[in-house]
């Protein structure tokens, strides 16, 4: 179904929708509360650009200064030229999209952004390409800090190529950021094929334990949920379609480390914030369950000491424990020794011996 999904995702995209009002529902245009300098940002880029946004969350992790973004399906340039002014004039935002419309709005407006910005010369630019082929763009390997892509992987009709070719593209250390549309269940395939559905984000979504396996396949060991919410399609006949299926907006990350624990195991380590990331000076949030305050020793499993300390989030930490000492599963990870407790000592030596 690859080149007829690309073929209707891109008419949707191009020519039935001329802006975010056409959407059907509201599952592929929405956003979080926008942190107050994420809305200066908003606040440069051209109209045009805005109005041609379709998006499902915030992609805007933290630490960008000087960084190479790559951005899957970029649209019209919106998070791309919110970024640039993230990364600086000495960064660089790339952003890759298949819809000629679309990457018309983005490329007619980059010097209008360099000079709004007050750069000498423009850190974006605008590739056409699939997002499940970008070994057929002159993208080098392993040359990306961050890759990020805003409500667009579950228009592809190859989710696993698009995670291995963005593993392929980050550095050592680096990271996808990212929300998407996911449901609670598996998609029945008459859905699927329905373009309206499809192209509202809504049928292309994956199941998220399906994700969880195509992203770990890829070699992301250990994704990481940021935030998520339920979506609510304000579509009575759209909604009656899909019934009894649930939808949610999710941002994940994951992190371009080898060798990653399966599980979260505890090596006694901790790690200290020393609150110095730009907007977040009290408290660095990694993910949903990662709230780590500034000052404060803060107790981590080995995977998420390896994600802040290989990665270009480590000078903002610092680290405790050598890792050498094992104790076992983190607590409140979700998984628990499955063996009994020993029976007390007034068990007979005959059913404590049995095997």
């Amino acid at each position: 179904m690859g080149d007829k999904t690309y073929n209707e995702v891109s008419e949707y995209y191009g020519k039935t929708l001329q802006g975010s009002e056409d959407l059907k529902t509201n599952a592929c245009c929405t956003d979080t509360d926008l942190p107050e300098y994420v809305k200066t940002n908003l606040s440069n880029i051209h109209d045009e650009v805005l109005a041609r946004y379709y998006g499902c969350g915030l992609v805007a992790p933290q630490v960008l200064k000087g960084a190479r973004i790559l951005d899957l399906g970029s649209g019209s340039g919106r998070d791309v030229y919110a970024l640039a002014q993230e990364v600086g004039e000495h960064g660089s935002v790339v952003g890759v999209d298949m819809t000629d419309e679309q990457l018309e709005v983005a490329n007619r407006h980059i010097e209008y952004h360099r000079d709004k910005f007050g750069y000498a010369k423009a850190n974006t630019e605008f590739h056409k390409g699939y997002i499940e082929k970008l070994d057929e763009l002159d993208l080098e390997l392993e040359s990306f800090n961050v890759v990020i892509s805003n409500c667009v992987i579950n228009l592809s009709p190859d989710k696993e190529a698009v995670l291995k070719q963005v593993w392929n593209l980050l550095k050592p250390g680096g990271e996808m950021y990212f929300s998407d549309v996911y449901s609670d269940r598996r998609v029945p395939v008459g859905l699927i094929k329905d373009p309206v559905l499809y192209g509202e984000c809504l049928s292309g979504a994956l199941y998220w334990n399906d994700f969880l396996t195509l992203a770990k396949d890829a070699g992301f060991t250990d994704p990481r949920l940021v935030e998520d919410r339920p979506l609510t399609i304000d579509n009575a006949t759209i909604e009656a379609r899909v019934a009894p299926i649930k939808f949610y907006s999710a941002t994940y990350r994951l992190f371009k480390i080898d060798n990653l624990d399966r599980s979260c195991e505890d090596y006694g380590q901790a790690v200290i914030y020393k609150g110095s990331v730009p907007q977040h000076s009290e408290k660095f949030v990694l993910d949903a369950h990662h709230h780590i305050e500034k000052g404060r020793a803060f107790p981590v499993c080995r995977n998420t000491y390896r994600m802040l300390s290989e990665s270009r989030l480590a000078e903002h930490f610092e680290f405790v424990g050598n890792g050498e000492h094992h104790v076992g599963i983190f607590p409140g990870c979700g998984e628990i020794m499955p063996f009994s407790a020993l029976k007390s000592d007034s068990a007979t030596s005959d059913s404590a011996s049995c095997c």
